[in-house]
This record gives structure tokens, sequence and C-alpha cells, in this order.
């Protein structure tokens, strides 16, 4: 005679198994949610606080003192090429610069490079040591031309395309505010 074989214990396993995973799922994509909001958050007051800048110097001190506390990150560098010669600002002030090194970097950059490194980029200065995760934004406008770093001292995992997105909003708006002082003072 026939075996009569129970699926019941193995379906209600499988399903418990299932509803685990889809629960899983769901926490990690409010994590992401979440995460992303803030970061849609802290870009939009970085842009408004550079707006409101009165003059170059204003907004160079916003960018290399205040979006590092706005940002969550631990260091910010903008390094400009301006006519022949090269300059790299970052909390501790403006540095002269080579500028066929940013011009080397200008062409690796197109947009947005988000990446893990065991040290950061030079612009970065005496702090690139400490460096383990980077952005490099290129500054896109007329002139000057240039790239802003940001960096943090703890690596992590970096979320490509939304946050290459949000970056190059941060770059075009840094890049618009730019030009606006340095051809129109």
């Amino acid at each position: 005679m026939g075996r009569v074989i129970q699926f019941e214990d193995h379906a209600l396993a499988r399903l418990r198994e299932r509803c685990a995973a889809a629960e899983e799922a769901n926490q990690d994509l409010l994590a992401f949610a979440r995460g992303h909001s803030g970061a849609v958050s802290s870009i939009h007051s970085a842009v408004l606080s550079a707006m409101e800048a009165d003059s170059f110097d204003s907004l160079l001190h916003v960018v290399t003192q205040e979006w590092p506390l706005m940002l969550g990150i631990d260091a910010v560098a903008l390094a400009l090429i301006v006519g022949e010669r090269g300059f790299r600002v970052d909390s501790g002030g403006v540095q002269l610069v080579d500028p066929q090194m940013l011009q080397r970097s200008l062409r690796q950059v197109d947009g947005v490079v988000l990446r893990s490194v065991d040290r950061g980029h030079p612009l970065f200065g005496p702090a690139c040591d400490l460096i383990r995760a980077e952005a490099l934004i290129r500054l896109e406008s007329d002139a000057p031309v240039g790239l802003i770093a940001l960096g943090q001292r703890a690596g992590q995992q970096l979320d490509g395309r939304h946050g290459s997105e949000l970056l190059l909003f941060l770059g075009r708006s840094l890049s618009a505010m730019i030009q606006r002082w340095t051809l129109n003072p």
C-alpha cells in the first residue's frame, strides 16, 4: 500500500523562512530610505548654506569649515585651477598646488568617483593619511575648473548610483556659485 507523505511541516517551515526573508528585506529597504532621506536633507542644507555666502571667502569658509559638520564627514578639500595656477583650500587655508597634478586628477574623474581607500587623495593634504573613504566631485564651469574632495576616516559601504546623483547636484551647485563669485565678484 502507498505511503502518505506529510508536506504540511515542510511547507510551514518554508513559509516561515520566506516571511523572515521578506521582513529582513523590508527592514533593509526602510533603513536605506531613511539614510537616503537624511543624505538628501544634508546635501540640500549644504547647498543652501553655500548660497547664503556673501563673498567668495565666505563661500570657501562654508565649504571647508561648515560642510564637514553638515555632511557628517571628516574632511573637505577644494582644488581650483585659475589661469595657470592651482590652488587647494581646506580647513587649514589656501595653498598653491601643481596645476598639472590637478589636470591629471580631473581627467580621472568623470562626474563623481566614490571609493574606499587606504590613503586619501593628495588634495586632502596632511589629512590624506587618515582618509579611508572619499568622494571626488568634478566641478564643471566655464572658469575655474576644479575638484572637491570629501573624505572620512571610517571606511564604509558606498552607495554608487544614489550617492553619485546627490554629489553631482552638490558639485554642480558649488560650480555655479564659484563661477558667480569669480567671474562677477
